[in-house]
Formats: C-alpha cells, sequence, structure tokens
C-alpha cells in the first residue's frame, strides 16, 4: 500500500522520527524527514513531487502542528495530514479534522495500528496518473491532481473530450498527455488550431488536413469555439458518417454564450463534450505557479543565465500572489525577462515584476517600460480572444505580422 508513495514526516523527536522513518522506508515508501516548522512549510508548499500523505507531529520546536496545516490551508489545499498526538492533544487533533485533516493517532501508538490507519488514508487518495513513472503535468495542488484523475481516465476511453480553460492553462499539454497515456498513443497525434488558421474548414477537411492524416489517431481541434457555423455542420455530419480516430478538441470561457448567441452549435457540443476536462486559472491554483515556474527554471536557467543559483524565497510568495491573466504564458514570458535582468545569484521579486516593486529612485528606462506595458497589453488582448492572433491583432489595431513579431520578441505564443 506504501510502496513508492511519497511521504513527508515532520517530527522533531530522534527515537520516534527514526523508527518511524525506518519503517515507513521497509514498507516502500519515498520520506522527506523534517524536524522544523519552518522547513516544512517551504517543502511541502513547493515539493519536488506529488505528496501523498504528510506524518506531523503536534509539538513542534518552533511551533506547533496546527500552525502548520492552518499556515498551509491559507494558501492552499495541504495533502493529507495524519498527526501524532498525547493524550492531552486530543482535543486539538479533534479540532484539526474538523478543519480538514485526514486523520490522528495518539502516543503511544502500535506500529500495525499506525500503518493501517496510514495505508487506509493514502489508498483512499485519487492517483493522478496511471503509472508511478508519470511526471506531474499541470501542478502539485489537489486542483491540479484531479485534472490529472481525469486525464487518465479519458485516455482510458475513446469518447470525444472537451478541455475548458483561458489562454495560457495548457490545454494542448492535457490533449497530449491523453493520447500519450491511451492504446493510440502509437498513432499520429494531429493539431488544428482554429486561432492560427486561416481556413478552417481546409484544415479540418481538406487534402493534407487533419481527417486526412489522423488515421487510427487522435485529431486535437483547439479554439474549437472560434468555428464558423458551416464548419460546425461539416463537423457534424463527418462525426455522423463514423470517424475512426479520437476527437479531443478545446475552447475558452464563452462556448455557452456563443451558443445564447446562436454562434455555436448545441448538438455540437453535446457530441463533444462526452468527457470534459475544466482547467481553472493559474490565480486559483498558487502552488502550481510556483511549481510552474520551478520547472520552467529549470528548463531556462542553464541556456539564458546559467549564473543564477535559484529562486529566492520572497520571489516565490510574489508568484503565489500574481493574478496570472496570461497564464503559464504569462508565467514563462516574465521568467524569461527576469532572467535576462536579474544581477544577483537569486531571482528576486524585482526581476519578474519590475513595474510593481521599482521605486522612484529605482525608475525603468522608456525601453523597459514600453516592453513591460506592450506585453501586458498583448497577454490581455490574447486572453480576451483565447489565443486569435488575428482578432487580438485587431484588438491593439496593430498588423497580424506586426503582433507576431512582437510575441516572438516577448516569448510569447498562441492559444
Amino acid at each position: 500500500m506504501l510502496k513508492n508513495r511519497y511521504i513527508v514526516l515532520v517530527e522533531d523527536d530522534e527515537i520516534m522520527g527514526g523508527s518511524l522513518l525506518q519503517r515507513l522506508e521497509l514498507e516502500g515508501a519515498q520520506v522527506l524527514w523534517l524536524k522544523q516548522m519552518v522547513r516544512a512549510v517551504g517543502a511541502i508548499r513547493t515539493p519536488k513531487k506529488p505528496i501523498d500523505a504528510v506524518i506531523c507531529d503536534i509539538g513542534l520546536p518552533d511551533g506547533s502542528g496546527e500552525e502548520l496545516f492552518s499556515t498551509l490551508a491559507r494558501t492552499g489545499t495541504p495533502p493529507p495530514f495524519l498527526f501524532i498526538t498525547g493524550q492531552g492533544g486530543i482535543g486539538q487533533a479533534v479540532r484539526l479534522i474538523k478543519s480538514g485533516a485526514a486523520d490522528y493517532v495518539t502516543k503511544p501508538f502500535d506500529m500495525s495500528v499506525f500503518l493501517e490507519r496510514l495505508g487506509l488514508l493514502v489508498g483512499n487518495l485519487e492517483k493522478a496518473c496511471t503509472g508511478d513513472d508519470v511526471p506531474p503535468l499541470m501542478g502539485i495542488s489537489p486542483t491540479a491532481r484531479k485534472i490529472e484523475t481525469l486525464i487518465a481516465k479519458a485516455a482510458a476511453e475513446s469518447h470525444p473530450v472537451l478541455i475548458r480553460g483561458g489562454a495560457g492553462t495548457g490545454k494542448d499539454l492535457v490533449a497530449r498527455r491523453i493520447h500519450d497515456l491511451s492504446d493510440r498513443s502509437a498513432a499520429p497525434f494531429v493539431t488544428a488550431n482554429l486561432a492560427r488558421e486561416a481556413d478552417a474548414e481546409a484544415a479540418l477537411f481538406g487534402g493534407g488536413g487533419g481527417f486526412d492524416i489522423v488515421g487510427d489517431g487522435t485529431l486535437f481541434i483547439n479554439a474549437v469555439s472560434k468555428m464558423a457555423a458551416p464548419v460546425q455542420s461539416r463537423l457534424l455530419e463527418q462525426l455522423d458518417q463514423g470517424f475512426g480516430g479520437r476527437m479531443i478538441t478545446a475552447c475558452g470561457n464563452d462556448l455557452e454564450a456563443r451558443i445564447a448567441q446562436d454562434q455555436f452549435n448545441s448538438e455540437l457540443l453535446y457530441r463533444l463534450a462526452r468527457i470534459e476536462i475544466p482547467i481553472p486559472p493559474l490565480n486559483t491554483r498558487p502552488d502550481d505557479a510556483v511549481w510552474l515556474m520551478q520547472q520552467l527554471f529549470r528548463k531556462l536557467s542553464p541556456r539564458h543565465a546559467p549564473g543564477i543559483e535559484g529562486i529566492s524565497a520572497l520571489c516565490e510568495e510574489a508568484v503565489r500572489n500574481h493574478d496570472w491573466p496570461g497564464g503559464g504564458r504569462d508565467l514563462r514570458a516574465r521568467l524569461l525577462r527576469g532572467l535576462a535582468m536579474a544581477s544577483g545569484p537569486l531571482l528576486q521579486p524585482s526581476d519578474l515584476f519590475p513595474e510593481r516593486l521599482a521605486g522612484p529612485d529605482d525608475m525603468l528606462s522608456l525601453a523597459e517600460a514600453r516592453e513591460v506595458a506592450e506585453r501586458a497589453q498583448i497577454i490581455a488582448a490574447l486572453d480576451r480572444t483565447d489565443g486569435q492572433i488575428g482578432e487580438a491583432a485587431k484588438l491593439l489595431r496593430i498588423a497580424r505580422t506586426t503582433l507576431w513579431e512582437k510575441m516572438q520578441k516577448l516569448g510569447l505564443s498562441g492559444a
């Protein structure tokens, strides 16, 4: 039951902690043992991998288990907590259970009873992936885990899938993960992004179009809500005639509004959304925002800023509190700029958010201010148009090619 489970143990007592560590590792668990509340907060908020459970003593040298749980709960949903308490702390443990903790055991306890309670706790978790070797895709928060669970379920089916989410939420990554986990993974994965296609009908139905080359594979149609009425009708006809491949579509959060305005066929929506995967915006998943920044930092820093050693705690907190209107693409753009501008060994909040943190004696140059303003406007326009570059260019009153060049310069991309 505990094999390959990742468990955080927060216990300052050397004898108790060592005993638990030894037994958990014998059961096959991977254990991170921490002895202070201050270290546990950071390790649990931004873990190296998804945490299956936290075993926590109520009494800690620099605080309490209750303070640790409450601190984590203020910025997200903590992993399942199993508290260890003495007889005098039962009332506190019960209070924690009412606040959302999973369970508690009282000292002294029989090891078999402890393992049974822990086994029940992790056994009730919904795993985000079909195997332990599949890395997280969306993050490490409970919301991200739910998305991963839906992905795994969708991969086991052949029904059409509709992925909903704003710009920069990773809809294309979700579609690809479904395909890679499915029994069609050896077949083609074909993408048609209608936000970038001048002729959607040709991209889907023409020679060399999606339906022509997908075969038994997966056809992913992004920005499906932008599909014109004639193309919608033809897609319905294609589905009625039978489709040997797998259909995955994605859209923003405007589909119901377009149906109400008779701009999208409700019957087509029902056909496409046999399975639906909603992706909440990044600003509702602060721990995932920090996790994503860490993943991008590991990928981008060796090439763009090899001298920067890491990310400061203040920078992580600033990322956690930012709105991220452009989702992941906004975060990536800010990180690239921060890597280029940073002067110290650690990335600081002012590197990512110069427009917010610059004081009267630390003003941006006009060129830097112009770049910050342009990035914010472009991200807002892409978010409003669900990544459709042509429509975003109209909102910004510039040519499509000009917008594309600016996006390339700023490290942005369409939906």
